[in-house]
């Protein structure tokens, strides 16, 4: 008996690496603002999709719109992260939730209005170019503040945190949008993105240090533009693509089955798997390098989600959506702890946010081709679309391992601890 009571680890002790990361001064507060601006990231994508196919009837024109909104997002992300590293993050996001807030209204009185379609894809983009990379900025925090030990933990926090926004964004904006009326789905998402950002820039005692232009540096753009991020990045556009994909492909089988409101409920179960599989990554101890870490867990991704082609009902739809998910967390923790593991501290919350431009390329393509194959072979035969994108995230993860393996002289790997700006600089 006694043996076993030595054996039994208890709750406390096994979640006790998360405990410690919220012990840091003002980890509290920094974290649940980011998890409230990140709402937007599940809502406004499929808020769009609702909101465009209510008013048009087309799955086509609903995911072109949605990946531009996507695609502005992607593109803008760096620009935004950049003069955060620069400037500090509460000046620019201050600035940028008034651009956001304007241009989101603006964008569901064009679609309700009727308005010419020119207009609804241009304040899309807007919209989209108005929201920086919440997570990207999180994350910088949680860096400033953590040895790379810690690091990998917070990180593996923010992936679940992430699939927690996934979790409720979904079943949420599905429920506003059909039960009262799909712009409040939409509008729900960017009242939720400006009072995080706000929150969020009203801390200024986490903010990561300011790296003002050093004319005397070498080039920004090649200490940013490294092969491990271009690996990551190419690898996540792919990942990008199936949840661009299954954001659209899940709405209208949903809708072929009779059941549309369990379309954000369907979507809710992928982000359920990400979340336990998130949980357990952060606290492993797992062997091999972050380089070998994330192609595994690329491949284990592609894997997963051959599933998809087995869907033939919502019942099934759930049990393969949440084995899928189980793969997601993982690869995303990986691809961002290999490229953090290897930048500058002055381009770190640029160099995140590239990882997030790869996957909001990645959605938006998913989310055109999606609904393209919605409309021509029906849900049930689209979900050929996040499967092929799955795969194709694995090999390209596989083509590019070559170039992790060893790191090239632009892959700077930061020291933890105050001595970090001297040593890359020195």
């Amino acid at each position: 008996m006694a043996r076993k009571r030595e054996n039994t680890v208890s709750p406390r002790t096994l979640f006790s690496p998360y405990a410690r990361l919220f012990a840091v001064p003002g980890a509290r507060s920094f974290s649940l603002a980011g998890w409230v601006g990140r709402l937007p990231a599940p809502m406004l994508g499929l808020g769009a999709v609702l909101l465009v196919e209510g008013e048009t009837g087309s799955y086509g024109l609903a995911g072109a719109v949605s990946g531009t909104l996507a695609l502005s997002y992607g593109l803008a992300g760096p620009q935004w992260a950049r003069a955060m590293d620069r400037r500090g993050q509460g000046r620019v996001l201050r600035l940028a939730m008034l651009a956001f807030a304007l241009t989101g209204v603006a964008f569901v009185a064009a679609v309700t209005a009727d308005g010419p379609r020119w207009s609804w894809f241009l304040l899309a983009a807007a919209s989209g170019a108005s929201g920086p990379n919440i997570g990207s900025l999180v994350r910088a925090r949680w860096s400033a503040l953590l040895d790379p030990v810690g690091r990998q933990t917070a990180y593996a926090f923010e992936a679940v945190a992430d699939e927690v926004v996934f979790v409720v964004g979904p079943p949420l904006v599905t429920l506003l949008a059909t039960l009262i009326a799909p712009p409040v789905g939409f509008l729900t998402g960017v009242f939720f993105g400006v009072v995080g950002g706000l929150w969020l820039a009203g801390q200024a005692a986490t903010e990561p240090p300011v790296h003002p232009v050093d004319a005397t540096a070498p080039s920004r753009r090649r200490s940013v533009l490294t092969p491990t991020l271009l690996v990551v990045v190419v690898t996540y556009l792919a990942v990008g693509a199936v949840f661009g994909a299954i954001d659209v492909v899940v709405v209208g089988f949903a809708e072929e089955e009779g059941a549309p409101a369990l379309s954000g409920a369907a979507l809710a179960v992928f982000a359920g798997g990400s979340l336990v599989a998130g949980l357990v990554y952060g606290l492993a101890r797992l062997p091999g390098t972050l380089a070998a870490r994330f192609v595994g867990t690329a491949v284990a991704f592609g894997l997963a989600a051959q599933l998809l082609w087995s869907v033939g009902s919502l019942a099934v739809l759930i049990g393969c959506g949440f084995l899928a998910g189980l793969t997601i967390a993982p690869v995303l923790v990986s691809g961002t702890s290999l490229v953090e593991s290897r930048v500058s501290p002055g381009v770190l919350t640029e160099s995140l946010a590239w990882t997030i431009t790869g996957l909001t390329l990645g959605v938006t393509a998913g989310s055109a081709l999606a609904g393209a194959a919605v409309d021509a072979w029906g849900a049930q035969r689209a979900f050929a679309v996040p499967a092929l994108a799955a795969g194709l995230a694995a090999l390209l993860a596989l083509a590019g391992a070559a170039l992790l393996r060893v790191p090239h002289p632009a892959d700077r790997a930061p020291v933890a601890g105050p001595l970090v700006e001297d040593d890359v600089r020195g």
